[in-house]
């Protein structure tokens, strides 16, 4: 079974990044998304809590890196495991260059779209993948290899999104 229930080659596809970007995999886990970004010709890197191959350990919520440092960041499946989405998307813009992109994949209890807007984003892309997630979610608890995770605070969906940092960190 795969790590995540959406598919990160479509989500890269979305984003419709140029050549040679430089983007950062914020919970990049075991460096899978890191090695595609890079086998397509991105200059990437990632950050997870624990080191693995082309990831290095860091706090997704303060990674340390200078502003500005990425034209893209992208995540899957690792802002609502962090517990906080709305920090975790305002480290997202920080660490963009103005008009950068972001890359989401995750689970939203919410609507995603003020958190995007409070975080500096204008929304580009919107697709529901929940079908998908909670396919994956149940193969996982059935199969005993879901990861614990905190807990849901009501009705779920999961989204791909595609979002623009705004010039100086507004839309």
């Amino acid at each position: 079974m795969t790590r995540h229930p959406g598919d990160t080659r479509h989500l890269i596809d979305l984003a419709d990044l140029q050549p040679g970007a430089r983007v950062l995999d914020l919970g990049a886990g075991d460096g899978d998304g890191v090695r595609l970004l890079r086998s397509l010709g991105y200059d990437a890197c990632g950050v997870d809590q624990n080191a693995a191959p082309d990831v290095a350990a860091g706090d997704l919520l303060r990674t340390g890196f200078p502003d500005g440092s990425f034209d893209a960041v992208m995540s899957e499946c690792a802002f609502f495991v962090s517990s906080d989405v709305p920090g975790a998307l305002r480290e997202s813009a920080r660490l963009l260059k103005p008009g950068g992109t972001l890359l989401l994949a995750d689970v939203f209890f919410e609507s995603p779209e003020p958190l995007l807007e409070a975080a500096g984003f204008q929304l580009l892309v919107k697709e529901d993948w929940t079908v998908a997630w909670r396919e994956y979610y149940l193969r996982a608890l059935w199969e005993g290899t879901i990861e614990t995770c905190p807990a849901p605070k009501g009705k779920s969906q999961y989204w791909m999104l595609i979002g623009r940092r705004g010039s100086n960190g507004s839309v």
